[in-house]
């Protein structure tokens, strides 16, 4: 190199001295100058050429390094792999290339977030479309350094691997009593994972293999755990996540364990088994109680539409585990992605009540030393933030109905009669909840719009009722009704507007198509001299819209409502079906009923109808769908859970329902009425107003 440098600063000098032809005299000083010049300017070169070598074999380094398993993973999402010690040795057939970040990159600082602040570093980070969000969760560590996996690699463990790259650490595995004469019989796929304060609070575990089902109630039993908590479906897109490790009935025994169903609840978020398990045949050993929490509404692929629904079964778990028990028993497929958010959201919580702040980041770098790739993805990881910030906004809005009473004397005591500032502070929170007009394209589309009675209120695209499409005909499955939510099922109700003239026959279409059997009406054809509902009925005998015809059997006039049966006739193939027809009287376009009594008679008719006719979607309607076709199907809801468990939760109730079609429940009175008539329905049944 220093060759090639004298060489340019002797040609440069000769360069010079030889110009035109001319021999020149050249001073002394600008030979020093330009030998100078020449030099920096090879010196810059010189570092030019290392840098490009460097970075090139740097490039170089990184492409032949990465290779992970070929092997879709829990949730649906190809996973990162784990540290190298915690990999079989696999075929190279068995092997794909896949960019992934360094298996423990140095982390970034994120400090912890003070309450006060969540809402604007949640804002923050969901920009652009959760740009800092995934930049985030791209800093995380997936898991720790010096790990090992010694124990769940060895050969006569492989098989009882779910995922061959999710392996719990030697030094935080659940070891099980081993088995004399069979060799790794202390072995399961399960770690343990500290809560905020609390060591080993949990367990989070694989979905048991038909393998492993004997392993895992053995480790029920033996870590004294009370309450198991499942984050996934047995089998999603078709894909089996996890074995049936219960019975459906009855008893059965797994190994040395007897399990027997005692009972079991199906609510429209998650299942609660109630098991009796016993450890041997002789009965020597007293049996325990065991409640399964089966969260079901956490889809593949994603996360829970709302933390709302995450919120209320995390509480039922805290709730439900009894405080002398041992860790709780967590497990989704693999025991990483779902598993590690309900943990984080548990910690978070506990967390900001101690230290009014939250520090989510830290919490799964910690958790991740004890189990590799907790928080699967970087959409479960923005979730936790949702949950944590629901959490903050709105607290804990549930109450006990012996606590009802003193909660509405809360809401409405105040210095000026008939001034309801705590209540109408409550229904303001309702009114922040932002309508998605981005997810109401299909209704807003030019051939749709005639269809709808009120420009404001369309359903979402997410959850609206969707009609077969007439052959030769565009957008002929639209119709403006939404699914909604009950209490113990999902899509139980369809919401939707009073038919238009042009609309009936798609209203007729509907109620054939979804098997419908009850509709519910909560207006007059005509209020204050405006047409608020096309008359979709006959007087007597009857009508025909389309390929529909409606005959009238009966017209009952009960205290609060009319009850009209009707003959549904598909004319094209001649099929017919039974509806019942409710009619609420005396709910006025502005204001709400006199009294809360008819409500409840009504309520209550209309869902023995359902319990009769196989519980298929009722269609709810006043005028536009949403002030008192809301306020009705969160009283239903309400009132099942009161009394189902003695609960109640107004505001979430409501705030649930506005996030599943707009402006449901419009307003403060509609609002106030729906603890009024819990209210009266306490009174009315007495034995209610003794729930603890």
């Amino acid at each position: 190199m220093m060759v090639l440098v004298l060489f340019l600063m002797t040609a440069t000098i000769a360069s010079v001295n030889s110009s035109n032809g001319t021999d020149i005299v050249t001073p002394p000083s600008a030979i020093t100058h330009i030998v100078w010049s020449v030099l920096v300017t090879s010196v810059l070169l010189v570092i030019f050429i290392l840098l490009a070598v460097y970075c090139l074999r740097f490039r170089n380094h990184r492409k032949a390094d990465v290779t992970t398993v070929d092997k879709k993973l829990p949730n649906g999402f190809l996973e990162e792999q784990g540290p190298r010690c915690c990999l079989p040795r696999l075929h190279r057939s068995e092997q794909q290339t896949v960019v992934l970040l360094p298996k423990f990159p140095p982390a970034p600082k994120y400090f912890p977030i003070p309450v006060s602040r969540l809402e604007e570093e949640y804002r923050q980070r969901s920009a652009d479309d959760g740009k800092m969000f995934r930049e985030e969760y791209g800093s995380l560590p997936s898991g720790c350094a010096q790990g090992t996996c010694d124990v769940a690699s060895r050969e006569e463990n492989r098989e009882k691997n779910r995922y061959p790259n999710i392996l719990p650490y030697d030094n935080s595995r659940v070891v099980l009593t081993q088995i004399d004469g069979i060799k790794s019989s202390d072995y399961i796929n399960a770690s343990y994972i500290d809560g905020y304060k609390d060591k080993n609070k949990f367990i989070a575990a694989q979905g048991p293999k038909p393998e492993t089902v004997a392993d895992f109630w053995r480790m029920i039993w033996e870590q004294k755990t009370a309450t198991i908590v499942m984050l996934t479906n047995i089998k999603e897109r078709k894909e089996d996540k996890c074995h049936q490790y219960w019975p459906e009935q009855g008893c059965w025994c797994y190994g040395n364990v007897r399990v027997v169903v005692e009972d079991f609840t199906v609510l429209v978020d998650y299942t609660i088994r109630k098991f009796c398990v016993q450890y041997g045949g002789d009965g020597a050993k007293a049996p325990r109680l065991v409640t399964q929490l089966h969260f079901t509404s956490w889809p593949d692929f994603g996360v829970p539409f709302s933390p709302i629904g995450m919120l209320k079964f995390l509480k039922k778990v805290k709730t439900v585990n009894p405080s002398y028990a041992g860790p709780v028993v967590v497990h989704c497929s693999a025991g990483v992605g779902r598993t590690g958010t309900f943990i984080v959201i548990d910690g978070m919580i506990d967390m900001m009540h101690v230290e009014q702040k939250i520090d989510v980041f830290s919490f799964v770098c910690k958790i991740r030393n004890q189990r590799s790739q907790m928080v699967q993805t970087d959409m479960q990881y923005s979730f936790i933030y949702q949950a944590l910030l629901e959490y903050y906004l709105y607290g804990d809005t549930e109450l006990d109905i012996s606590s009802l009473e003193g909660h509405l004397h809360k809401l409405h005591n105040t210095v000026v009669p008939l001034d309801r500032i705590g209540l109408e502070e409550e229904f303001k929170k309702l009114t922040n909840v932002r309508i998605m007009k981005e997810n109401m394209r299909v209704g807003n589309l030019p051939a749709n719009m005639r269809k709808n009675r009120v420009l404001q209120i369309i359903p979402y695209d997410f959850n609206r009722v969707i009609l077969s499409m007439k052959r030769g005909q565009e957008f002929t499955d639209y119709i403006n009704a939404s699914f909604i939510d009950g209490y113990r099922q999902k899509d139980h109700y369809m919401a939707t507007q009073g038919p238009l003239a042009q609309t009936v026959e798609d209203f007729w279409r509907m109620v054939w198509e979804w098997r419908c059997h009850s509709i519910v009406m909560l207006t007059e054809l005509q209020e204050r001299e405006q047409d608020k509902c096309f008359q979709y009925w006959p007087a007597e005998g009857t009508v025909t819209h389309g390929d529909y015809a409606v005959e009238i059997k009966g017209d009952t006039l009960c205290d609060s409502f009319s009850l009209r049966d009707l003959v549904l006739t598909y004319v094209p193939e001649n099929q017919t079906r039974f509806v019942r027809h409710f009619h609420f009287h005396g709910w006025p376009e502005v204001g709400i009923p006199g009294e809360g009594k008819g409500m409840i008679d009504f309520i209550a008719a209309v869902q023995r109808q359902q319990q009769k006719s196989g519980n298929h979607p009722i269609a709810v309607h006043c005028s536009a769908g949403a002030g008192r076709t809301g306020t009705f199907i969160a009283l239903s809801n309400i009132l099942e859970r009161v009394k189902a468990e003695g609960l109640l939760d107004v505001f979430q109730t409501v705030k649930s329902l506005r996030m599943q079609r707009p402006h449901m429940v419009q307003t403060v009175e509609q609002y106030d009425f729906c603890y009024r008539v819990v209210q009266d329905f306490v009174d009315i049944f007495s034995d209610y107003a003794n729930f603890k």
